[in-house]
């Protein structure tokens, strides 16, 4: 499971896809719909949220809404209600992290998206976070 710090607008469309599918996962483990998963290091920061169910339908409309952007046609119906909820708190290094972590996937799976993005040096993070400075998150594996 990975649930990117990133912005969606920087994934492939596999990785949109992937996004969507994981996101969703997550949405039913915070739901208690599900028991495999239930103690993934990924789901710590919307277990940690005020709100989690509300932060993991935050985080999925905008997944959505790049997939809507990009024509895809993304089941929306299945996001929650979403509510005003304070962001969570993103650190650069895991920001950093991810961004090579994806370039690298993008390096082999799409290679002009990936001429296109390498030279970016400050990525934006997904909406739901706000970046604060600091190293790799400790749930990261």
């Amino acid at each position: 499971m990975r649930l990117w710090s990133v912005h969606p607008k920087y994934l492939d469309a596999q990785g949109l896809v992937a996004l969507w599918r994981e996101a969703l996962l997550a949405q039913a483990v915070l739901r208690g719909r599900t028991r495999g998963y239930r103690h993934h290091p990924q789901l710590q920061r919307f277990r940690s949220h005020a709100q989690p169910k509300s932060a993991i339908n935050s985080f999925l409309l905008q997944v959505g809404s790049e997939a809507t952007a990009r024509g895809y046609s993304f089941d929306l119906s299945k996001i929650g209600p979403v509510r005003k909820i304070d962001k969570i708190s993103v650190s650069t290094g895991q920001i950093h992290f991810e961004w090579q972590h994806l370039l690298k996937k993008l390096r082999r799976r799409n290679p002009q998206l990936y001429r296109r993005w390498k030279q970016e040096r400050a990525p934006k993070c997904h909406p739901l976070f706000r970046k604060q400075h600091g190293p790799i998150a400790a749930w990261e594996k």
